[in-house]
C-alpha cells in the first residue's frame, strides 16, 4: 500500500476529526464530569475500530450497491445525534459533577458501572456518528488499492488504525484542555456543553432533510 494513499487519508480524517461534533461534546463533557477522559475517549475508539472491522468485512460494497442502506445509517445516526444534542441541553455539563467521590464513598462495583457505561455511550456515539459513518462507509474505500500486494482488508485496517489513533490523541486533548481551561469556569463550561448540544441539534435535523429529501 503506497504511503502516498495513507497520507492522503490521514489528512482527510484529521480535517474531519477537527470539525466539532458529537465526538468533541462527549470529550467536552467527560473532561468536565469524569475523574478520567480515558474510558470515554476509550469508548469512541472502540467504536471507530468496530467501524473499521465491518467495512474490511465488505459492507462498504454492500452499502456501495445499495444507496438506501446508508441513507437509513445516516437518519439513525442523525435521530441519535439530535437526542444526544437534547440531552446535553438539558444537562449542561459542571467541572467535577461526575469526578468526586459520593457521600460515604461510592463503591467499586458503582465505579466500575459507571466507567463501563462511559465506554458503551462512546461506542455508540463513534459508531452511529453520521460523520463517521461518511468517513468510513463512502470515503475511507476509495484510499484503497485493489490490485495491490496489500489485502483489500489489510489496506483498510491500516486507514482504520489510522484514523483511531488520530482521534485518540485529538479527543484526549479536547478533553484534557476543557478539565484545565473551563474546570473553573462553570459559567463557561455550561456556555460550551450548551452550544455543543444545539450544534449536534442543528446538524442532525439537516442531516435528517438531506437524507429523507434526496
Amino acid at each position: 500500500m503506497a504511503v502516498s494513499s495513507i497520507t492522503a487519508f490521514w489528512a482527510v480524517s484529521v480535517l474531519l476529526i477537527l470539525v466539532p461534533g458529537a465526538d468533541w461534546a462527549y470529550a467536552i463533557n467527560a473532561g468536565l464530569r469524569d475523574r478520567s477522559v480515558v474510558p470515554a475517549v476509550g469508548g469512541l475508539l472502540l467504536g471507530y475500530l468496530a467501524l473499521t472491522a465491518v467495512v474490511a468485512a465488505g459492507v462498504a460494497a454492500v452499502v456501495a450497491r445499495t444507496p438506501s442502506v446508508l441513507t437509513t445509517l445516516t437518519v439513525l445516526g442523525a435521530l441519535y445525534l439530535v437526542w444526544l444534542g437534547a440531552t446535553t441541553l438539558a444537562r449542561p455539563a459542571v467541572a467535577g459533577t461526575g469526578g468526586e467521590a459520593q457521600a460515604g464513598g461510592a463503591s467499586k462495583a458503582a465505579d466500575g458501572a459507571a466507567v463501563g457505561a462511559r465506554i458503551l455511550k462512546g461506542i455508540g456515539i463513534s459508531g452511529l456518528n453520521p460523520k463517521a459513518l461518511l468517513l468510513f462507509l463512502a470515503l475511507l474505500p476509495q484510499f484503497t488499492t485493489p490490485n495491490d500486494s496489500w489485502p483489500l482488508a489489510a489496506q483498510i485496517g491500516t486507514l482504520g488504525l489510522v484514523h483511531t489513533l488520530s482521534c485518540a490523541a485529538i479527543y484526549l486533548g479536547v478533553g484534557v484542555l476543557a478539565r484545565t481551561v473551563l474546570a473553573a469556569r462553570p459559567a463557561a463550561a455550561r456556555a460550551v456543553t450548551r452550544l455543543s448540544g444545539a450544534a449536534m441539534i442543528v446538524i442532525g435535523v439537516l442531516l435528517l432533510v438531506e437524507s429523507l429529501t434526496a
